[in-house]
């Protein structure tokens, strides 16, 4: 469930193919992700579908990618659900910190979760990215439609020439901005259909790869 990523302004990509860092060659792609590790602490986590205490993050053994992880993050609509129910969403800010001489692009984010979905029913997971101080990135959507109680998943991506960096020898956190409705729609609209990134454990995991290249020397 691929589809290229939609960007805008400076960060016109911050995602591209779900290759390893170092699949690409120095010529114009990928490098070596650095040998030390790095360090993601999630900053600020704001909105209905991470409340305080419900998400984490984890780095990859080999700083190709990180995972996030959350406990509580599901929309709901139809039957007697809260209209409020219908749409969730969480922005995080994480501060990164790579090995010195490095800087490091996000290469691609995959999405996974459950949905059920009554006949007529609809759902949407959207994402958008940016470093902070740049422009925000326009939402890429993925829709489904009902009937469905099945898992699913989508990746966001767009060709790696377009890959954006963190500017090198600043801090700039990184922002991602995640949201998730239910529209009941009028068919079954009397029963409950939702949507959830969620894992067999009760909690979802976005992993996002990393792309790494060297700093110039100043």
């Amino acid at each position: 469930m691929k589809s290229a990523l939609l960007l805008s302004g400076a960060v016109a990509a911050l995602l591209t193919t779900a290759l390893p860092a170092q699949a690409q060659n120095a010529s114009g792609g990928f490098e070596d992700p650095p040998p030390d590790k790095i360090v993601i602490k999630v900053a600020t986590v704001n909105g209905s579908g991470c409340p305080a205490g419900t998400t984490a993050v984890a780095v990859s053994a080999d700083n190709t990618a990180f995972t996030v992880t959350y406990s509580d993050y599901l929309a709901q609509a139809g039957g007697n659900s809260d209209p409020t129910a219908s749409r969730k969403n969480c922005q995080l800010s994480l501060l990164v910190h790579v090995p010195q001489g490095f800087t490091y692009a996000i290469a691609s984010a995959d999405y996974r979760g459950y949905a059920m979905l009554q006949p007529g029913a609809s759902a949407v997971q959207r994402a958008s990215y940016y470093f902070q101080g740049s422009s925000g990135t326009v939402y890429k959507n993925h829709n489904f439609t009902g009937a469905l109680n099945d898992n699913w998943q989508a990746t966001d991506e767009t060709d790696w020439a377009q890959l954006v960096y963190a500017p090198c020898g600043v801090q700039r956190n990184f922002n991602i901005n995640t949201e998730l409705r239910v529209n009941a729609g009028t068919q079954s609209a009397s029963k409950v259909s939702f949507m959830t990134m969620d894992s067999t454990d009760g909690d979802i995991s976005t992993t996002y790869h990393m792309a790494w290249k060297e700093c110039p020397e100043s």
